[in-house]
């Protein structure tokens, strides 16, 4: 137990001190003044900051949700939600914000999940930035909806560096990557082992599954139903 707290405590330090790092370094140029006539870049920075800020909200809620599931406190809303619009907003980001070539093959079927929007667009979003994450410089992401008789069925799908055998079984486990921080930071990667967890905890929250194939070197699949 000391362990893992140890092991958290040093990852989400590290994950919180690069975006707040970059807020500072931004704030500290604009504050300057030397960016006064140079529009372009003072809005670069301006992005800068705005987008490391969100990234520490992000961090901040994912942890309050896991907290709030643990406690049977949180509470999902589902309705009827339209897959397509999401999957475009989701695909147009990623490829927007990534600094790898992404390219987005889908596939919908089911035009339709009954779900909490807000929630589902979250586990989506986890699920594709650790594809790029975890992907060479080139990445081909398939997503892909259809029905079945019981549920919609969406999947994930990316030609990334795979999870290993003696790894796959563990990786919904809540700071299961923070026990190999050492061997994440080395492929260029952070983080404290939230992002998965929360994915698995918000599909239960609604009554679904999830399921990960993979083949290390290859690919990596989540199945949602």
């Amino acid at each position: 137990i000391f362990q893992i707290r140890e092991d958290f405590s040093y990852a989400m330090i590290h994950d919180m001190k690069t975006p707040l790092t970059s807020i500072i370094m931004a704030l500290k140029f604009l504050r300057s003044g030397k960016l006064d006539n140079r529009q372009e870049m003072k809005d670069k920075y301006f992005d800068i900051a705005e987008n490391e800020a969100d990234h520490l909200l992000t961090l901040t809620n994912k942890i309050l949700t896991i907290s709030k599931l643990e406690n049977h406190k949180l509470e999902i809303n589902k309705a009827e939600v339209f897959l397509t619009p999401m999957i475009e907003k989701l695909t147009e980001k990623f490829k927007a914000k990534s600094q790898k070539a992404v390219n987005f093959i889908t596939e919908v079927k089911a035009e339709t999940a009954y779900a909490d929007t807000e929630y589902l667009e979250e586990v989506l979003s986890n699920l594709i930035d650790n594809s790029i994450k975890y992907s060479g410089d080139s990445v081909e992401i398939r997503i892909s909806t259809e029905l079945n008789d019981q549920y919609t069925v969406l999947k994930i799908r990316d030609n990334g560096f795979g999870i290993s055998e003696k790894d796959i079984h563990l990786i919904f486990h809540k700071f299961e990557r923070t026990s190999a921080v050492k061997r994440h930071r080395k492929n260029g990667t952070s983080g404290f082992g939230l992002g998965l967890n929360f994915v698995d905890q918000v599909i239960k929250a609604h009554q679904g599954k999830i399921f990960v194939t993979s083949i290390e070197g290859e690919f990596t699949e989540f199945i949602i139903y």
